[in-house]
C-alpha cells in the first residue's frame, strides 16, 4: 500500500513538472545554469537584423549544455560581461551584460528587440515557463531572465530595453 501511495506521488509530480515546463525544441530551448554555462537568443545568421528576425532566431549559448539540444556556439568575444542576479523567492535568475555586435555582425544602427515566449516561434528555457530578453547592438548590451512566474518576467514594454525592463549590471 505505501509504495502504491508512494508510487502515485511520483507521477503526479512528474505530470505537474512536465506540463509546468515545455519539452526542449532543437535551436529553439536555451539554458541559464550560471555565469559559465548559458544561452542567449541571436538573429538565425550573421548579420541578420534582430527586429527584422524575431521569428526566426536561434538559441547560442557559450558552450555545449546538454538541456539546450541543438544551440549553436557563440562567436568567441561576442560575450564580453556576464553578470548574475538570482531571486530564489520569487523563482528568477538574470544575466546582463556587454557584447561585441563585431563579432556576430550587428550592426550599430540595430535597436535590437525582445525575445520571448513567442518571439521566436517555440521558444523556451530548459527548467523556466517564461522569460524575457532583449539585445541592442547599438548599445553593445543585452539581458536575460528566466522566470517560473510570469510576473516576473515582464514582455509588456518591448521597445523599452534592458536598462528599463530588466535593470541590472551592464559594465
Amino acid at each position: 500500500m505505501m509504495f502504491n501511495t508512494l508510487l502515485a506521488s511520483t507521477i503526479i509530480a512528474l505530470v505537474a513538472t512536465l506540463s509546468t515546463v515545455s519539452a526542449a525544441i532543437p535551436g529553439k530551448t536555451g539554458a541559464l545554469i550560471s555565469t559559465t554555462r548559458y544561452c542567449i537568443f541571436l538573429p538565425p545568421r550573421f548579420g541578420d537584423e534582430v527586429a527584422a528576425t524575431l521569428h526566426r532566431a536561434r538559441v547560442y549559448c557559450n558552450r555545449h549544455i546538454p538541456s539546450a539540444p541543438g544551440a549553436r556556439i557563440l562567436p568567441t568575444g561576442f560575450i564580453k560581461s556576464v553578470h548574475l542576479t538570482r531571486n530564489t523567492a520569487a523563482g528568477w535568475v538574470q544575466i546582463t551584460g556587454r557584447i561585441d555586435r563585431r563579432k556576430y555582425g550587428l550592426k550599430s544602427s540595430d535597436d535590437g528587440g525582445q525575445y520571448d515566449i513567442e518571439h521566436p516561434d517555440g521558444a523556451s528555457y530548459a527548467g523556466y515557463r517564461y522569460f524575457v530578453e532583449f539585445v541592442e547592438p547599438n548599445e553593445n548590451i543585452y539581458c536575460l531572465r528566466v522566470c517560473k512566474h510570469k510576473r516576473h518576467c515582464p514582455t509588456d514594454r518591448p521597445t523599452r530595453g534592458c536598462k528599463e525592463v530588466l535593470g541590472g549590471d551592464y559594465s
